[in-house]
């Protein structure tokens, strides 16, 4: 008599809840191009933690995960979805775009799991006040900002260019600049970054957690 055909599907291994946020953890973590170690320095996490996590032996409370979604850039619900593949292309309709409120900003991803990142465009809602910060912005490649609305105060080389709806700028990243909402209404931007390195993250350096807060004493 032949012996019933195992069911192979049962054998294989599912994925508990934490071990599922632990292969996250680690995709993300080698998405951004972050050691086990610097990880550790920009959450404030002990390595230990971090490694006990990604190995899913370790089940992260709300409050972690906070801490990793911040030094990832991420948000927290990154960490419980399935790996996305690069896409050639990406069409991103208006009710499904990519949403991050950054210290004051609304910040959209239009081009979300594009391949290599070699384009990374943004609409972005600044309220009065908000800007990159005091200090000047310096990387590889090029940036282009198209106003939609409001108005936008660029400076490059400490050259100001005010930007009005209908009014753009190309300029080659490498540039010190900086740029701030002046006026008293929201303004509204798309900004297109090319780096020249895919490894480079040039939007951390415009979305610093102090350069989104406005300015105390105006």
């Amino acid at each position: 008599m032949m012996s019933k055909p195992r069911d192979i599907e049962s054998k294989i291994h599912q994925p508990s809840a934490d071990e599922l946020v632990g292969i996250r953890l680690r995709e993300l973590r080698n998405e951004s191009g972050f050691s086990l170690r610097e990880l550790a320095d920009r959450s404030g996490l002990n390595i230990n933690t971090l490694s006990l996590i990604e190995h899913g032996k370790s089940s992260p409370s709300v409050s972690t995960l906070q801490q990793l979604a911040r030094a990832l850039e991420v948000e927290m619900g990154a960490f419980f979805e399935l790996e996305h593949a690069p896409e050639q292309v990406v069409h991103t309709r208006a009710c499904q775009r990519p949403l991050a409120i950054l210290h004051g900003a609304a910040m959209h991803n239009l081009g979300k799991d594009l391949i290599d990142h070699a384009v990374q465009p943004f609409l972005v809602n600044l309220p009065p006040g908000a800007g990159s910060g005091s200090s000047v912005i310096v990387h590889t490649g090029h940036e282009f900002l198209y106003c939609l609305s409001g108005e936008l105060t660029l400076e490059i080389e400490e050259r100001a260019y005010l930007l009005q709806p209908g009014d753009s700028l190309v300029f080659q990243a490498h540039l010190p600049h900086r740029w701030r909402n002046d006026g008293s209404v929201g303004c509204q931007i798309l900004l297109v970054i090319c780096p020249a390195d895919r490894h480079e993250k040039p939007i951390e350096r415009h979305f610093r957690e102090s350069s989104l807060s406005k300015e105390k004493n105006k």
